[in-house]
Formats: C-alpha cells, structure tokens, sequence
C-alpha cells in the first residue's frame, strides 16, 4: 500500500481564485496530494492537500501561482508517482486518480483538450496498426485512413490556438504519408519524422515529462531488438535533434539515457553516451558532479583496467597493476570507522581462505591511521593501502566510492570482471570462480 511522505513545508494562509482538486481511489490507499511548480531545472514545492475519508482534496491557488506545467505527487518514491498538469492561471483543475487507469481531468479546458487528443490519436493509430497488420494494400483505404490523421489533427491544433497545450499537440504532430506506403517505407518513415516537430528549447515541453517519455521511447520502443549500433545510431539521432543552443536540455536527456543503459548493465553504451557527448556537454555547462559521476564509471566498467594506485611495501613501493601471484584480486574500499565494514572484513577473511588463488587489496579510507592500524592486524593476509583524507581521498572519486565497503574483483591482469554490491552478492560471485 503505498502511504505518502510528509513535507514539513507549509505555506502562509493567503486568499485564493481558482484550484487544484481531485479524488484519488482507492481512498485508504492516500494520504496528501503535492502540488509542485515545475521547470527545466527541476521542481518546486507549492503546497499540499490532505485527502478526507472519501479520498477527496483541494489546494486553493492566488494569483501568485503563475502558468505554466505543474505536478502532482501522491506517493513515494516521488519520481514514479506523479503525473503533469497544465495550468493557465486561469481554470480550476479538477481530477479523478486511481493507480490502475491513471488519471482522467473533469474540469480545465487545457488538460480534457490534451487527454481528448491522445484518446483520438490513440483510434486512430490503432486503425492504422489494423490496416498493415492485414498486409492491406487497398490504396484508397489507405488514403481514407491517413486523411482522418490529418483531419484530427489539424482540428485539435485549431482548438488548441492560444493555448498552453497547443505546444504539447504541435510537438506530438505525426508523420503522415503523401501517397501509398507499404508498412516498411511507413515504419522507416515514420521513425525518420519521430523527432521532428519538437522544439526542444520550449520551457513548456522543458518542465514536463513530454521530452523524457518521447526520447525514451524513440531509443528504446521504436525499434524491436536493437543490436548495439542500432542503440548508438539511435541516440546519434537524440543528440543531433537537439540544438547545441538548448545546452541544459541536451545534457539531461542524454544523463536519462545513460542512466537507462547504466541500469540495464550495458555498460557499452553508457561509455559511448559519455564519450560521444556526455563528458563534453558536462563539462560546457559546468557540471562537475554529473562529469565526476560518469568518468568514475567509465573507469570501473566491467570489463575496463582498474584505475591503478600505488602500494606502499615495508622497504619499496609497488601498485596495484605490480601484483602478481593470483589468478584473482579482492578490491575493498573500507574504513576502520564504519560499522558494516567492521561486521563484513572478518566473513570475508573467511571466504577467501578457501580460496588461495584469490588475493585481498583492502584499501582504508581514513582521516588517520590510529584505529587503521590496529584493525590490520586481524588481516595478515591482506595487503594494506592507507587512504587518507577519507572522501577526499582521489580514489574515492577515481573509483566512484559512494559507500563502504565496497568490492571490486578483478582478474590476474586487473580486469574489472565484478562489482558485487552487498556481501550476499560477493558470496555469489566468489562461489563461481
């Protein structure tokens, strides 16, 4: 059952004009509605409301709250389970929720104009899908076909003129064929024309979800089973369609797409966001954080050479490319102040005991060495890196450290070949050498 957060952020009692509200049902599944302003650069806290017993809300609005793309939030984690919302600072904007079917406007011209063009839209591609999946070939139907596309939608365009959500319906205008197109030319024509009529420098389509939901979905829908230079060809097409003049946009929706292929472990593609266009357009808009973030992973992708540091011996000094004599190497961040490094150093000590193939470089991020060196020697058999400085230490950053411990194991030649995250998964990859 999903429960919602509580912001301890309440705004002044003030006079108000038109509204935010809505029902959410199930009503015992809800607690408080958020209502943020957003823009390209992220979200603002407005207000909230609190649902009664039937799960009803409102949030009264001034004129203050100025047009533009606003967000309701009604669970956590917040950025899954929120919807946009078009406001012109001068309609109430009323809504029913529920998890299954979403959410349906029953007041605000803007939005029933927005849902109304996407339900048409949606028969109408769906009597086009209808037509190719016979292998039709009946030009006049085809022609029948495309022109009640058009039809619909130049009349929502119409009655979208002065608008805030004519924006959303001019940037969703579809490719609509000149003359007769078997499926294939359709399909390649259509994909061609899939970014087309954005403006991506709009502050409209900039706060809201539109620009996320249409560049993923040409990536990662708009071809079924893509190899690896279809991926790179598609985001070529991402990255071309955006104006080096909309820097900001650019840099985020690139940062989305990396993240996706981040989380589905293809690590190919993310180092290919990133040296392609990432790390460059990181550092134009003075991103540190976000060009740390992907060098950091770039260098500890499976499959890449760790990132090399020296080991200090008892009469020289060595690193870790030097180490020989293993057919595998442990690589622990830890630190002698934290806790589940305390609890997890001596199961590991266990673990790799059965193994002599496999050697242990423990790497201490410390502010000193005192409690250091008095917890190394519980592991003779480990070789010792101090790390001073702690989260400053350069590792930390080299290797993208976020939290300790933390494993890499890595092959003879210092191979990343595994970056178990939790001791459980570390017992798992160990188990398989």
């Amino acid at each position: 059952m999903k429960k919602l957060y509580t912001i301890l952020l309440i705004l002044p009692f003030i006079s108000f004009a038109q509204s935010v509200k809505g029902t959410f049902s199930p009503a015992e599944n809800y607690t408080y509605a958020f209502l943020y302003k957003a823009t390209p650069e992220g979200a603002s806290y407005v207000d909230r409301g609190k649902l009664d017993n039937k799960g009803n809300f409102e949030i009264t609005l001034d004129s203050t709250v100025s047009p533009g793309i606003y967000k309701i939030v009604y669970a956590i984690p917040p950025e899954e389970n929120n919807f946009d919302f078009v406001y012109d600072g001068k309609e109430t904007v009323a809504f029913n929720f529920n998890y299954e079917n979403g959410v349906h406007f029953t007041e605000s011209e803007e939005n029933k104009l927005w849902n109304s063009y996407l339900k048409s839209m949606d028969m109408v591609n769906q009597t086009i899908n209808n037509y190719y999946s016979k292998n039709n070939a009946d030009k006049k139907g085809f022609k029948s076909i495309f022109k009640v596309l058009k039809d619909t939608q130049l009349a929502y365009e119409e009655s979208a003129k002065g608008k805030l959500v004519s924006a959303f319906i001019t940037a969703n205008r579809p490719y609509i064929p000149a003359q007769y197109e078997d499926l294939e030319t359709y399909s390649n024509n259509l994909k061609k024309n899939y970014l087309k009529q954005i403006d991506f420098s709009n502050n409209l389509l900039q706060s809201s979800s539109f620009l996320v939901d249409r560049v993923t979905a040409y990536v990662f829908n708009i071809v079924e089973d893509p190899s690896e230079d279809i991926y790179k060809a598609l985001v070529d097409d991402v990255a071309s369609a955006i104006s080096d003049d909309d820097l900001v946009i650019k840099t985020s929706l690139l940062e989305i797409l990396w993240q996706r292929f981040v989380t589905l472990e293809n690590h190919n593609l993310a180092n290919y966001i990133t040296d392609s266009y990432l790390l460059s357009l990181a550092n134009k808009t003075d991103n540190i954080v976000l060009a740390e973030t992907i060098t950091s992973y770039k260098n500890t992708s499976i499959g890449t050479k760790a990132p090399n540091f020296e080991i200090p011996l008892e009469n020289s000094t060595s690193s870790l490319h030097d180490l020989e004599g293993a057919e595998h190497y442990l690589l622990i961040f830890w630190s002698s102040g934290c806790g589940h490094c305390l609890a997890e150093l001596p199961k590991v000590k266990e673990l790799v005991a059965e193994n002599p193939d496999l050697k242990v470089v423990a790497y201490g991020l410390e502010e000193n060495d005192i409690k250091w060196l008095e917890e190394i020697k519980k592991y003779p058999n480990f070789t010792h890196v101090l790390g001073l400085g702690k989260w400053e230490n350069p590792m930390v950053k080299t290797y993208g450290v976020a939290a300790t411990p933390m494993y890499f194991l890595l092959s003879s030649s210092k191979i990343i070949m595994a970056k178990p995250y939790a001791y459980e998964d570390l017992e798992m990859v160990l188990k398989d050498l």
